[in-house]
This record gives C-alpha cells, structure tokens and sequence, in this order.
C-alpha cells in the first residue's frame, strides 16, 4: 500500500502516541489531518514532522461528541478525502471504582466511547461514498482485561472493542475496514494526564508506564498492522501480551494474577 497517496485522520495527535503516529506517516509521505483539543501542541507536532506541508491541522473535542459531524465536513474538505481514521484520542484513570465520582465515569466514557463513535458514524458515509475506507481505534489491553483503577476506563474501551467487532460486519460489503490495536505500556504522559475519583490529573508518571514500550517504536508496529489490514493486535510487552492469552484460556488464573499485579 502507498501511504502517500492516502489520508489519514489521527485524534489525539498532539503528544504521545499519536505524535508518534503523525511521525512515522510523514515519513512515509502521507497526507495527515491531525486533531485534538490542544492547538499549540498540534502545530508543534506538524512542525516536528518530515513534511509539514502535508499536514493539516483540526482542533476538536471528543467530550462535545453532539456536534463532530462539523468536525467531519471540516476534516474531508482538507485534502477532497479520507482514507483512514485513526481514533486515537481518549483520557485514562487511576482511582478505584468505589472512590470515584459518578460524573468522572461519565467523563470518560463521554469521550472514550461515545466521542470516538460519533466521529466514526460522522464518517460513515463519506467511506461509503467512497467504496472504501479504513477505521482504526487505539483501545488498550484493559479492553480486554480489567485491572484494579481502571474500572470505567476498562469499561469504555471493552465497549469499544463490543462496537468495533460488530461494525466491521456490518461494513465489510461496503470495502471498509477495522482494525483494533490494544496497547499495552507505552511511554507517554496517559498517566500523568488521567483522572482521579475526583476527576483532577494524577500529575504523576506511573512506574509502569515509564518503563513501558517506545512510543515511536509502537508506531511502527501500529502502522505496519494497519498497512496489512489486521483485525485486532496487541502491542506490548510480554506480562501485558501473555496477561491477554491467560483470559482467554484460563480466566480463573488471570482473576488470581490479576488481584496481585502491580498496575501503576
């Protein structure tokens, strides 16, 4: 697949792994559209990539999911087309269920799950119109497993992954594709920014997170994936890649690891 004849729709584009996204596409000559609610930050990551030029930029809020379609029209009239979205953009937690505010579950399910749907049904029609199109949904290991401090963060990215499955039936006549990649540690500040029972940042790096894979290094890999059209990948170390295939075969196993390991 050429990726500089294609555009791509990165959310959450401003640091992270979405950055790193950006980075490794410009590389390759794509055409980026990059989005997220931190203008400044964008520009910095357009002028950091290998062909600015290339790259426009749309500022928007996944928590104000009424209104995306506008975002939509505004992301296609860019280039004339979209080939990929890449739903990257989303906010983690680090506080246990029973402390935490029901207005701080809301949150994120509003922006992890009900943000990144209403961008990808705004998009719908254009893929359609189109014959074809790519969804991509940057979920995270704990869309498959739950761990202790991610309750409602778990909760919206296993729904993700409940959507996403059934969407990619439901489009297959219509030439587009789905592919979920579940990160595990990545070393980028998603600890420092999530939430805690009473909906401030943690403001703090998790030990885990800071030993966690390269950022740049997980964009290559996502990348590839995407490129040879996968359905779902798990991106990470051997602890988080090995705690997913214990689900699945022996669960009891995982319930007993899970209860033990060290998640921050």
């Amino acid at each position: 697949m050429k990726m500089n004849n294609k555009v791509v729709w990165i959310t959450g584009a401003s640091s992270g792994i979405g950055a790193a996204l950006a980075g490794e596409y410009s590389k390759l000559g794509t055409r980026l559209i990059l989005s997220s609610r931190n203008l400044e930050s964008l520009e910095t990551v357009r002028s950091q990539c290998r062909f600015p030029d290339k790259i426009r930029i749309l500022e928007m809020d996944l928590e104000q999911y009424e209104i995306l379609s506008e975002s939509v029209d505004k992301a296609v009239g860019f280039f004339g087309k979209i080939d990929v979205l890449i739903n990257n953009a989303g906010i983690s937690q680090r506080s246990f269920a029973a402390d935490t505010d029901l207005a701080v579950d809301k949150k994120i399910i509003d922006i992890n799950y009900f943000g990144t749907i209403s961008l990808t049904k705004g998009l719908i029609p254009h893929f359609r119109e189109q014959n074809g199109g790519h969804f991509v949904v940057v979920t995270s290991v704990v869309g498959k497993i739950g761990t202790p401090l991610r309750s409602s963060y778990s909760a919206s990215k296993h729904a993700l992954h409940g959507f996403f499955d059934s969407l990619r039936a439901e489009l297959f006549e219509d030439n587009i594709k789905v592919t979920l990649i579940c990160p595990g540690y990545v070393r980028t500040n998603v600890s420092i920014n999530a939430v805690t029972g009473s909906g401030k940042k943690q403001g703090t790096m998790d030990h885990a997170t800071e030993n966690g894979l390269d950022p740049n290094e997980f964009a290559k890999k996502a990348i590839r994936a995407i490129r040879n059209e996968r359905q779902e990948l798990v991106i990470g170390g051997l602890k988080e890649r090995l705690a997913v295939w214990v689900k699945r075969f022996f669960p009891l196993i995982l319930s007993r690891m899970i209860r033990k390991i060290k998640v921050t």
